[in-house]
């Protein structure tokens, strides 16, 4: 359900998280071998950016760029909104939906990496019961 906390989604599961200096192959590499979309770019323990498949696709692909050569710090998202592994799942599909992306980073309190949520973890029950409340918020204004 929406209302449970990020850390539940995201317990115990990997994530790729590297250094701007690495190749985009290198990194993409990573992320095929744990079937992940998107890979959190930190320095010195702290997230600076994130780098996902449409970064590699529309930034390195469709640019002409070499990804045997391209480091990822060349294409990155800068300071992508993130979130704490506390606060609702819910909140983290809203920062979503209004900002236009699929993924938000999961962080401590001091920006280190703690993994990713991403819009395909709201499949399943969290979007039967996101569903399910946004019907129950709809009765209610129209009573109001």
């Amino acid at each position: 359900m929406p209302s449970r906390a990020i850390y539940q989604v995201i317990e115990e599961r990997p994530f790729v998280c590297v250094p701007s200096h690495m190749t985009v192959q290198e990194v993409t590499r990573r992320m095929a071998a744990l079937h992940e979309s998107a890979a959190l770019i930190s320095e010195h323990g702290v997230l600076v950016g994130i780098f996902t498949e449409r970064d590699a696709t529309f930034r390195v692909l469709a640019a002409g760029l070499d990804p045997a050569r391209t480091t990822v710090g060349e294409v990155l998202t800068h300071h992508p909104q993130s979130i704490r592994d506390d606060k609702p799942f819910g909140h983290a599909l809203h920062m979503m939906y209004e900002g236009g992306f699929r993924h938000v980073p999961v962080v401590t309190r001091d920006n280190r990496p703690l993994g990713v949520v991403t819009a395909r973890d709201a499949l399943g029950i969290d979007a039967i019961s996101l569903g399910e409340e946004l019907v129950r918020r709809e009765e209610i204004t129209v009573i109001l």
